[in-house]
């Protein structure tokens, strides 16, 4: 079974309880990469070969071009809450010494098509997992996302929540949307609120302020 942040849970996490940090060293961010001559400009359509509106056949063709897992190793699924499908692998090293990811995507309600792509580390998806790992992945996704062109006015970073720090939110300008959460538990320790991460998740969402899944509507009970 998937145990991926869906996406309604993680725009919960992300958008309630949001301080901005004063300091990063609890965060421990990393240095960006410095701006270049020539802007990028972000193109989010999906992960690797899996494009946003890929029905099921083509996103398992997908999988194997990519990651040679079909069969036994791909496992599909239903969220009986938000009545999506969702096909989720398990894939080593997604991330160059990143330890083993699990990868979910998952399927509109109506539109039975790809309308996210979730990525989570965490010791459930890999035993050897550690917080230097997950802090580490972390630092790297936010500094890639972070020089990937994303529209500034929509770019948030190193946001303290409740949880956990949600490391970084853009949009391109179609709307798609990257989002990186690192979450765990916090304690105080030499006089510092200090984060022990649990796990961390990368979505790519097509459309996360209006996603495809089933809604109840005022009047239809």
């Amino acid at each position: 079974m998937s145990i991926a942040c869906t996406l309604r849970a993680c725009l919960a996490v992300a958008l309630v309880g949001m301080v901005f940090l004063d300091a990063p060293a609890t965060a421990q961010t990393a240095e960006l990469p410095t701006a270049t001559a020539e802007a990028k400009v972000a193109d989010l359509t999906g992960f690797r070969s899996a494009q946003f509106g890929d029905d099921v056949d083509a996103v398992l063709a997908a999988i194997k071009a990519d990651f040679g897992l079909e069969g036994d190793a791909v496992k599909l699924g239903l969220n009986t809450v938000e009545r999506t499908q969702v096909i989720t692998i398990s894939v080593p090293d997604v991330l160059a010494d990143g330890g083993i990811a699990q990868i979910s995507y998952i399927f509109g309600y109506q539109s039975k098509t790809l309308i996210q792509v979730g990525l989570l580390w965490a010791p459930a998806t890999d035993p050897a997992m550690t917080d230097a790992m997950l802090y580490a992945n972390g630092d790297v996704l936010r500094a890639f996302l972070a020089s990937a062109g994303y529209v500034p006015e929509t770019v948030t970073r190193d946001v303290v929540l409740e949880n956990g720090i949600l490391l970084f939110r853009g949009s391109d300008a179609k709307g798609h949307t990257a989002i990186l959460l690192l979450q765990g538990r916090f304690e105080e320790k030499d006089g510092l609120r200090t984060l022990f991460p649990e796990n961390l998740t990368l979505l790519y969402a097509v459309s996360p302020d209006n996603p495809d899944i089933l809604t109840i509507k005022k009047g239809d009970f």
